[in-house]
């Protein structure tokens, strides 16, 4: 483990309160850099300092250092790094998880739970807030919905409709659903069924090397934005697509969804037609290559 002399550390110690006391949002860049430093004092002070700063620096950059805080070796680092995340507010509510398992934890010291359960009441009354403020509209008819529609619609389908196009939206989903459910007409040596004879071979290449993987399952990895991958792989996160048509209208889609899987860095082995005399050999070149 690293060390610091008495004498540096105390340098840094006054610097990281000097830079606290300050006020000022110039001061976040050195803070975040003391936030780091081996010396648990420096860190400490360091978060306090972060604290300070909130309303007037960046928030993202500061809730961002301070996370990790909260699982640090040092109880006072943790005690102080929760205490500066609830200074942020709404801005450090992806912190919230990480609050709740500490608190939980029965091995955490008594004064560290404490700061703990006021930064996280801090930070849900301060998100509650941000949430009312907000005003959401359908995205089909524009209207203003009241909290109850937003919740139900988001929930279902990761988009604001007003109960009316809630309605009509659930009703086109379930109609496309079964008439994808129809498409599936050919049967694979496991029992599943596909549309098609390209992923009759996928599906029969997975089980021969004994791959688990999810058929035609909606994914949602794009905020607001669902899809449906042909197959994926949980043992390996891995998605693979078989772009079976030569249509316009097709090829579009293919390559809004191929970027959508490259914007959120997801792992994608795409097969075609001409890939099917040797299905089974390609497909487990990819995987290889892409693992």
């Amino acid at each position: 483990m690293k060390h610091m002399n008495a004498s540096t550390e105390k340098t840094l110690a006054r610097r990281a309160t000097e830079l606290g006391n300050s006020a000022d949002p110039q001061a976040l860049p050195e803070l975040l850099e003391l936030a780091k430093s081996v010396s648990p004092l420096v860190r400490r002070l360091a978060a306090s300092g972060l604290g300070k700063l909130a309303g007037m620096a960046d928030p993202a950059p500061a809730v961002e250092a301070l996370h990790p805080l909260l699982s640090d070796g040092h109880p006072q680092v943790r005690q102080y790094a929760a205490k500066a995340l609830g200074s942020y507010g709404a801005a450090a509510r992806t912190v919230l998880p990480d609050l709740r398992d500490l608190y939980a934890n029965p091995a955490e010291r008594d004064y560290v739970k404490r700061s703990v359960l006021t930064a996280g009441k801090l930070i849900r009354a301060a998100s509650d807030i941000a949430d009312r403020a907000v005003v959401h509209c359908c995205q089909r008819c524009g209207v203003e919905l009241a909290a109850d529609e937003y919740v139900r619609s988001h929930k279902a389908f990761q988009r604001p409709f007003c109960d009316h196009c809630f309605d009509e939206v659930f009703l086109e989903r379930r109609n496309y659903e079964t008439k994808i459910e129809l498409q599936k007409t050919i049967r694979a040596k496991d029992g599943s069924w596909v549309q098609s004879e390209g992923e009759r071979l996928v599906c029969e290449a997975l089980s021969a090397e004994g791959i688990r993987y999810r058929y035609d399952e909606r994914f949602r990895i794009l905020d607001g934005y669902a899809i449906r991958p042909d197959f994926y792989l949980p043992e390996f996160d891995v998605y693979i697509e078989y772009w079976g048509m030569e249509t316009a209208d097709y090829k579009i889609g293919m390559l809004k969804k191929q970027q959508l899987y490259q914007q959120q860095g997801k792992r994608l082995i795409s097969l075609y037609p001409a890939d099917k005399p040797r299905m089974r050999e390609l497909l487990l070149d990819r995987l290889r290559r892409c693992l």
